[in-house]
C-alpha cells in the first residue's frame, strides 16, 4: 500500500488530489455535535495543502436516497474543516456538476474545497458496476490523484471508495496507515492477556467478531443491550429489555466454544433497569433501579450494567496487555444510564496495556462523557470498519488501495 509521504515525496505542488475523507459527523438541526471524524482527517488535508497540492475533499454523511437532501449537506462540515485548518473551503453545491467542476478549477496550490455528500448521487452506493464505475469515472475527471482516508467507510463497495482508486494513482492517507497499524496490533502478535469489551444494542451485529474472537482474545466482556440476548439464553427473565430471540442458538453455541477453548465470557451481574427507554432530549431523571442480572422484573428494562458489573468490568481490563472496547455498556446518552460506560473507559484509562477504542458509538462516548482522546491507545473512526477487520473480511476500500 503505497503511503501518503511517498506521494508527497514525488511531488504534489499543482495537483488535483481527491481526498476520500469521513466526515459522517453528526449533527443537530445543523450543528456538529462531535467532529472527532473531520480533526482525524486534518494531518493529511494539510500535508497536501502545505506541500502545494489543490486538495478535494469527499465524503458521505448520513442516509439520503440518492439525491440531494438539505438535511444531509456537508456544508457544516465544510465549515468546521475550515476552522480547523484555520483557512477559508470553499464548498460545492454538487458533486459532479457546474458547481463542483468550477469550485475544483478555481482552487490555487494549497487551496482546499468540499464538494457536496457523495450519497446525494445513486451512482456512489449503486450494486451495479456500471453505475457506480460511471459515476466514479465523473469524478476522476475533477482530479488527478487519490487518497484514501476515509477509514469509516473503507468496507463499503461504493464508487468513491473502491472504484475511484482504480483510475487513478493513488495512496493510502494517514489516517488510514494508523488505523491498519493498529488493527495489526489486535490480529497479529498480540500481547496477552487480550481482552475484548463488546456493547451496544444487536448481538447480530457482533456476532461474527465475536466467532473470529473465540480463538483469539482471553476474555470477552458483554454489555448493553445485546448483554440481554445473552442472558435470556441462560435462561433469565429479562423482562421488557432488548432481546434478539433468533440469536439464542448462536449466542448457545458461542458460549459452549468459550468454555472448550478456555475463553473466559463476561456477562453482567446486575443490570439498571427502568420501565421504559429514558427521554435522551429532555434528560429528564429516570430514577433508575439495580438488580440482579437474574431477577429483572417484568415490567422493567434493562438500560445499564449494573454496579457490581461495573467493578467486576474494571476487576477484568485491570491485568490487560491489550484491550479493544466496541460499543457502550448502556444508553450513556442519559446521565442515569452512563456509569457503566464511563468504567469501562476509566479502567481503559487505568490499565497498563495498549487500549483501542473500536469507533462509532464508544468514540463518541469518550468524547461526550469528558474523557482525554489523548490517554486511550487509539481511538478508531471506523466501528463497522474495525470490526470487519477482525472479523477477518477483506474491506474493499483497503484491498483497492494495495493495488
Amino acid at each position: 500500500m503505497k503511503t501518503i509521504d511517498e506521494l508527497l515525496a514525488e511531488g504534489v505542488a499543482g495537483k488535483r488530489v481527491f481526498v476520500r475523507a469521513d466526515l459522517n459527523v453528526p449533527l443537530d438541526s445543523g450543528t456538529i455535535t462531535d467532529d472527532g471524524r473531520i480533526r482525524a482527517v486534518l494531518p493529511t488535508v494539510k500535508a497536501l495543502a502545505d506541500a502545494g497540492a489543490r486538495v478535494v475533499v469527499a465524503s458521505h454523511l448520513g442516509r439520503p436516497k440518492g439525491a440531494p437532501d438539505p438535511a444531509f449537506s456537508l456544508a457544516p462540515a465544510a465549515s468546521r474543516l475550515g476552522e480547523l485548518l484555520g483557512t477559508g473551503v470553499a464548498f460545492a453545491t454538487d458533486t459532479v456538476g457546474e458547481s463542483a467542476r468550477s469550485t475544483v478549477a478555481g482552487l490555487a496550490d494549497g487551496q482546499v474545497a468540499v464538494i457536496e455528500n457523495l450519497r446525494f448521487n445513486a451512482g456512489e452506493t449503486s450494486k451495479d458496476d456500471a453505475e457506480r464505475g460511471a459515476f466514479a469515472d465523473q469524478l476522476a475527471e475533477l482530479v488527478d490523484l487519490y487518497v484514501g482516508d476515509g477509514f469509516g467507510a473503507v468496507h463499503r463497495k461504493h464508487a468513491s471508495v473502491f472504484d475511484l482508486p482504480a483510475r487513478l494513482p493513488h495512496a493510502a492517507g494517514y489516517l488510514i496507515a494508523t488505523e491498519v497499524a493498529v488493527l495489526k496490533k489486535l490480529t497479529e502478535d498480540v500481547k496477552r492477556p487480550y481482552v475484548v469489551a463488546l456493547g451496544g444494542a444487536k448481538v447480530s451485529d457482533k456476532l461474527a467478531v465475536i466467532d473470529q474472537l473465540l480463538g483469539k482474545a482471553d476474555r470477552i466482556l458483554i454489555g448493553g443491550g445485546m448483554a440481554y440476548t445473552f442472558l435470556k439464553a441462560k435462561g433469565y427473565e429479562i423482562g421488557k429489555s432488548l432481546l434478539q430471540e433468533d440469536q439464542i442458538p448462536a449466542v448457545l453455541e458461542y458460549v459452549e466454544r468459550a468454555e472448550k477453548t478456555g475463553v473466559e465470557l463476561v456477562l453482567p451481574v446486575d443490570a439498571l433497569v427502568g420501565p421504559e427507554f429514558p427521554d435522551l432530549k429532555t434528560k429528564a431523571p429516570a430514577n433508575p433501579t439495580a438488580v440482579a442480572a437474574d431477577a429483572i422484573p417484568a415490567d422493567q428494562m434493562g438500560l445499564d450494567i449494573g454496579p457490581e458489573s461495573r467493578k467486576l468490568y474494571a476487576s477484568k481490563l485491570t491485568d490487560a496487555a491489550t484491550v479493544f472496547w466496541n460499543g457502550p455498556m448502556g444508553v450513556f446518552e442519559h446521565p442515569d444510564y452512563a456509569e457503566g460506560t464511563k468504567a469501562v473507559a476509566q479502567a481503559l484509562l487505568d490499565s497498563p496495556g495498549f487500549t483501542v477504542v473500536g469507533g462509532g458509538d464508544s468514540a463518541a462516548a469518550v468524547r461526550i462523557l469528558g474523557f482525554d482522546e489523548n490517554a486511550f491507545g487509539h481511538i478508531s473512526t471506523g466501528g463497522g470498519a474495525s470490526l470487519e477487520y477482525l472479523e477477518g473480511k477483506t474491506l474493499p476500500g483497503l484491498a483497492a488501495l494495495e493495488d
